[in-house]
């Protein structure tokens, strides 16, 4: 069988799981053992990429290097008021 890959894409929280010998194994996150991570991507001054927890943790000090919420945005048009804003 074909690898499979499922991905929850939630606003606020993710999840990723595959199937390995027709059961379906949870992934977590790196160095943690939680299996839903925070939908959050950021960047630090030196351009070093952080994702979910340790992202969310920095959003407060780098605000405007984190995103987050972009599921909100998906299939929206660039120059849409709503993306704009």
């Amino acid at each position: 069988m074909e690898p499979v890959i499922g991905i929850d894409l939630g606003t606020t929280n993710s999840c990723v799981a595959i199937l390995e010998d027709e059961r379906p194994i949870v992934l977590t996150g790196r160095g943690s053992a939680k299996k839903v991570l925070p939908s959050i991507v950021g960047f630090t001054e030196k351009g070093k990429r952080l994702v979910g927890l340790i992202a969310k943790r920095q959003s407060v000090t780098n605000a405007e290097n984190t995103i987050y919420a972009v599921k909100r945005l998906m299939g929206r048009k660039w120059d849409s008021p709503i993306v704009a804003s």
